[in-house]
């Protein structure tokens, strides 16, 4: 009876065990993903991200890949998993990862001089010249400055990468190459010219055969040249707290740092790729975990948190998260990984939004079964409110000018107003009025090269409320002098 009684508990506890546990799994599952739909949809309305993508793969299977919102909102064509993003900096994996492979193929290795492939690239730190070696583009530790950025020449020609990189002969080093990190786009710019340099071909041939179609990303681009499909997103910036169509210039230079254009189908397959799990094997394994090891020669970038080749590692709460953010002038893009449960999570966004990677960690985070920490605020939302504010007053003030230089016309005209004879004291208040003009035009056109910027540059990447407010400032202050010169140089007629 005893023996009868325990193989009834036993048979029991496994009927329950079969029976019920799967059907709680997955009540958690479909819990976690109303979860995230909800938080996506929250965030996409709070920050105007007109479409989405978000993918999760967990041990080899994707598990999560939805679409939400429009791929144009003009057309209202919906977002797919076959939509077209550009990535933005997260291109810097596939650059770093051919790196790797040419070292593995024995065509260069990462301790030598860049000018062992580009000898004309001479740069200089405090007057002498400096070695910079492939490592130190790799992980950023060059001494290039940030800000070349804003010297990459718009360009639709196929030397444009070389015309790119020849931008920094006429910049100094901002630090010692390999003493620290400062963060330079352009680094990678160099090492896609080391690529066509070593392969003898043009960079984005090169990831096409060599990296994007052996690992099956057979709908990814190298370039927005090599694309020819219906299925590209538009692109959009915020403006006047709104979203807004924009088309930047091309910057076919800057392809290797940040302008691979792929889907969530591709997207799926580089994470999983990255976390050790695909069933493609023509990239090794091992060369993917080494593009995956941090630099630390120099201090943490971040909290805990080193960058590799094309990626940066961070640990956090005792595990690694491997991860990078992309960001072009209308497209974002963030991929999270951890390692150790072999979780991926990617964001691809069409528009130039920081929202795009808060997605991404909170997409994680409710993976993982943390909660979200905080609402996320946009530095760009907040700029484009309140320039957009300054802007409408900017506005009205010009419209009262044009009123009052309507009704000067118009006084002027009924002969109740006539041309004023000049005299020390008319000539001085004109020569106020152009004097403050000027000043203001010149501060207006000088300020950003303080901080290292410029127009062309801001035009492109900050939110169109600002040429908004340049344009309205340049026209308030024309009307201005116009006002002015205009009530001088005329006077009542008594």
């Amino acid at each position: 009876m005893t023996l009868f009684i325990k193989k009834f508990v036993m048979m029991a506890v496994m009927f329950v065990f079969f029976t019920f546990i799967p059907e709680v799994a997955q009540a958690t599952s479909r819990d976690t993903i109303h979860k995230i739909d909800q938080f996506i949809e929250e965030q996409q309305n709070i920050s105007k991200i007109p479409g989405l993508s978000v993918i999760i793969v967990d041990k080899g299977e994707t598990v999560y890949q939805k679409s939400f919102g429009f791929a144009d909102t003009e057309t209202k064509t919906p977002v797919t998993s076959d939509t077209l993003f550009e990535l933005g900096s997260t291109s810097k994996a596939f650059t770093g990862l051919a790196i790797l492979q040419l070292e593995k193929q024995g065509l260069l290795k990462r301790s030598d001089d860049v000018r062992k492939y580009i000898p004309w690239l001479t740069l200089t730190f405090n007057g002498e010249e400096q070695v910079i070696t492939i490592q130190q583009l790799l992980s950023h530790t060059s001494g290039i400055p940030s800000n070349s950025i804003t010297r990459i020449p718009e360009s639709t020609a196929d030397n444009a990468l070389e015309l790119t990189v020849k931008t920094l002969l006429d910049q100094q080093l901002n630090r010692k190459p390999g003493s620290s990190f400062e963060y330079a786009t352009i680094n990678y710019d160099v090492l896609g010219l080391v690529i066509e340099q070593v392969s003898k071909q043009p960079f984005d041939r090169y990831i096409q055969q060599k990296i994007l179609q052996p690992i099956g990303m057979n709908e990814s681009f190298v370039g927005i040249h090599q694309v020819h499909s219906s299925k590209m997103a538009s692109g959009y910036k915020i403006g006047l707290m709104k979203e807004q169509p924009y088309i930047p210039p091309v910057y076919r230079g800057n392809i290797p740092a940040g302008y691979v254009i792929s889907n969530a189908n591709d997207i799926a397959r580089w994470l999983k790729l990255q976390l050790g799990n695909s069933s493609i094997y023509s990239i090794s394994n091992h060369v993917i975990q080494e593009s995956h090891t941090p630099d630390q020669t120099v201090e943490p970038f971040d909290t805990n948190t080193y960058y590799a080749n094309g990626w940066a590692i961070v640990e956090k709460d005792k595990k690694p998260y491997i991860y990078h953010a992309g960001e072009n002038p209308t497209f974002t893009s963030y991929f999270i990984m951890q390692p150790d449960e072999q979780i991926g999570v990617a964001i691809l966004a069409n528009m130039n939004t920081s929202f795009t990677t808060a997605i991404g960690q909170g997409v994680m985070d409710i993976w993982e079964g943390k909660t979200v920490q905080g609402q996320h605020v946009s530095s760009y939302q907040k700029l484009d409110k309140i320039v957009t504010i300054i802007s409408a007053f900017v506005i009205v003030i010009s419209m009262i000018f044009c009123y009052l230089l309507f009704k000067i016309a118009q006084r002027f005209y009924k002969k109740q107003r006539e041309v004023a004879t000049l005299n020390y004291k008319r000539i001085f208040l004109i020569s106020v009025h152009i004097v403050i003009v000027a000043l203001l035009m010149a501060a207006i056109f000088i300020a950003p090269n303080i901080v290292g910027l410029n127009w062309t540059f801001i035009k492109v990447w900050a939110p169109t409320s600002i040429t908004v407010l340049l344009y309205s400032t340049i026209m308030a202050s024309s009307l201005y002098l116009l006002l002015g010169l205009s009530l001088t140089v005329t006077k009542k007629n008594i």
